[in-house]
């Protein structure tokens, strides 16, 4: 029998963290819950896998992300500081220091990076997983509701399970008002030791969102084919749709392969590769950046209502 997965509680960068710890894969996840409930680092054979971009203490300071952050109630950048949803229409204030701007000045990121309301509900493990259980309800916090009036909770169950780390987010409706969902993660990968020309990618998208200027979709899609293989001189930063049943991303090189997959509720990804930072993301989407504003396939949960969504990233020798 091989031996059992653990938790246990540490300090990270300075920050009250959890970890889990799957001992048969050599593989540590550590989770942050009053920082965000950020993934702050997943290491194998004890080589760190995210992209730590300044860390836990700029990401509470400035919200720049790092690690696995969840984007919500918007993954990526909107068209400007008014949406409507839900039958209702929003003014965000840009003066609001939980709301980030991208260089073009576009809220991005959504209302809880390192937000600290996160309650960390249990861990527990056994011989076949090490798991936590996180919640944060939306509702109890004025200031949150200022910039997304729609009473919810949120759930993220983390199950570390062999190679393979997934994570589960469900959102429940708990006020009157329906609830558009629009979250997404931002998951900073990197190979430690491969130069980053060297490593190889599978991106397993058909259409390719049309973007304009300030990176906002246009509504308009083309056909895309990327060819597996050397990242090279490419750099990404595209959205994506057309991913099929539980598509499954790659990113291998120096006898590592690490794979996110899909489960369910990703319909759209958005690929970031720049050139300037040696990380590639394959963010996770319940729907396509900008939805709020566009209300382009932007789902809803009607009241007492949930809705889920799961990916995972599994770590393997190859």
């Amino acid at each position: 029998m091989p031996p059992p997965h653990g938790t246990r509680e540490v300090l990270y960068q300075g920050y009250a963290a959890h970890s889990l710890i799957s001992p048969e894969a050599e593989l540590e996840a550590v989770l942050a819950p009053g920082i965000g409930m950020i993934g702050c680092s997943l290491k194998h054979r004890g080589d760190e896998l995210l992209g730590q971009r300044g860390g836990l203490a700029r990401y509470e300071a400035t919200g720049s992300t790092m690690g696995i952050p969840l984007l919500h109630p918007w993954a990526n950048r909107l068209a400007g500081y008014r949406y409507s949803a839900a039958d209702r229409t929003v003014e965000l204030d840009p003066a609001s220091p939980l709301i980030h701007q991208d260089p073009n000045g576009l809220p991005i990121h959504g209302l809880l990076a390192a937000s600290p309301y996160w309650e960390l509900v249990g861990t527990d493990a056994d011989f076949t997983s090490a798991r936590l259980l996180a919640r944060l309800d939306y509702a109890a916090h004025p200031e949150l509701l200022e910039g997304f009036p729609f009473p919810h909770e949120l759930q993220i169950e983390v199950n570390l399970q062999g190679p393979t780390l997934t994570l589960r987010t469900a959102l429940t409706a708990t006020g009157d008002s329906a609830v558009s969902v629009s979250f997404g993660y931002h998951p900073y990968l990197l190979l430690p030791s491969v130069e980053r020309a060297d490593w190889h990618v599978e991106i397993p998208a058909t259409e390719h969102l049309v973007l304009d200027d300030r990176m906002i979709p246009t509504g308009a899609t083309e056909p895309a084919t990327i060819e597996p293989g050397r990242l090279g001189d490419r750099t990404f930063d595209d959205g994506f749709t057309g991913l099929g049943e539980r598509p499954r991303f790659v990113l291998a090189g120096g006898g590592r392969r690490i794979t996110v997959e899909f489960v369910d509720g990703y319909p759209y990804a958005q690929v970031y590769a720049p050139e300037d930072d040696d990380v590639i993301c394959f963010e996770p989407m319940t729907a396509p950046t900008n939805a709020l504003v566009s209300g382009d396939d932007l789902p809803l949960v009607e009241p007492g209502d949930s809705r889920s969504a799961t990916f995972s990233i599994t770590v393997e020798r190859g």
